[in-house]
């Protein structure tokens, strides 16, 4: 897939400020996208807007989700630190912007996803994928602009944030804000450590009790101190480090996820996601900790004629990056 990049602009905020313009990082595949279905692929907290980096298994030569197929789109959301407008990228005197960046909400990044869709001329998408936060602004825009879509697939997300993920985001704020490089605000590097224990955080609740207990049990069942599960959160919270990420642009993500709420100003949650007129697929894992089954069985109802899917797997709410065969079904039904 081929990186290109949008800047426009003015950019008016929800939550207020406004930017004179906002670089949009997005890939696609090559050429334009006369002749072939549209494919819209709205990505997950911490990826970036290459899915053939995130999820090989199904975006790549070959696979379900093949380029030369298929004209995929994925838009670097705003705030993220892997390429688009927010508090890591340059105000323009040299400097990130740090907490000077507008704050971002959903339906910010649904926006900005509608400008990208814009200037590549693309009136009908085919089908829209979104998972986790990429499900939350996959029905954002789903309600926002029902007419633009032929097909959804919502797997692992919800319209709106439940208490439980908002104190999720909020201890690892906490986490950031412990670390007292994070207010210093010199480099990007600020707030590294807390950005390591965050990430740690963040990943007991992306899997689940029977995933740990299969991949992290300890080798010798007479070792004194159990290790293992412990250093795979450390090396867990390096890796994030390491993939160029910043606590900043995760502070801010954080933050966006507390904004997700598709009936604000639409009536309710239910008559928002009665607007949806895609056919579409609502996908939970029935190891999700983050969107479990009962809440999901609420919702999944208000969307017209939606299908409910529920996928089998051992690692909670990653089941949608490591379970490839039954998200290649969910795929088949609506492509």
């Amino acid at each position: 897939m081929v990186e290109r990049e949008l800047i426009t602009g003015p950019f008016e905020f929800e939550a207020g400020g406004r930017a004179d313009s906002v670089r949009l990082v997005f890939h696609t595949s090559e050429g334009v996208p006369s002749g072939k279905k549209v494919v819209w692929i709205c990505h997950a907290l911490t990826a970036n807007s290459n899915p053939e980096d995130w999820w090989p298994a199904i975006v790549g030569q070959g696979r379900i989700m093949d380029p030369s197929r298929y004209f995929i789109v994925c838009v670097n959301m705003l705030g993220s630190a892997y390429g688009s407008s927010g508090p890591s990228t340059d105000d323009g005197s040299g400097k990130p912007w740090f907490f000077r960046f507008p704050a971002i909400t959903i339906r910010d990044m649904a926006k900005a996803m509608d400008l990208v869709r814009e200037s590549l001329g693309i009136s009908r998408i085919d089908l829209l994928i979104g998972s986790s936060i990429g499900g939350f602004q996959a029905l954002e825009w789903a309600c926002g602009r029902p007419e633009l879509f032929e097909a959804a697939l919502f797997m692992a997300t919800a319209p709106r944030i439940s208490p439980w993920l908002s104190a999720w985001a909020e201890t690892q704020r906490m986490a950031l804000e412990a670390d007292p490089t994070f207010r210093e605000c010199r480099d990007l590097s600020g707030g590294a450590a807390g950005l390591r224990c965050a990430r740690a955080q963040a990943l007991i609740s992306y899997r689940c009790f029977e995933g740990y207990a299969l991949t992290q049990k300890e080798e010798d069942p007479d070792c004194l101190f159990a290790k293992r599960a412990g250093s795979y959160q450390r090396y867990q919270g390096e890796k994030l480090i390491r993939r160029g990420f910043n606590a900043y642009s995760y502070y801010y993500l954080c933050d966006a996820l507390d904004s997700h709420n598709v009936g604000r100003g639409r009536g309710g949650v239910e008559k928002a996601l009665g607007r949806i007129s895609a056919r579409s697929i609502v996908a939970v894992i029935e190891t999700d900790n983050i969107f479990p089954v009962i809440e999901t069985s609420v919702w999944a109802g208000w969307i017209p004629g939606a299908g409910k899917k529920l996928v089998k797997s051992s690692f909670g709410h990653d089941g949608f990056l490591l379970e490839t065969a039954q998200v290649e079904s969910l795929i088949n039904e609506l492509i």
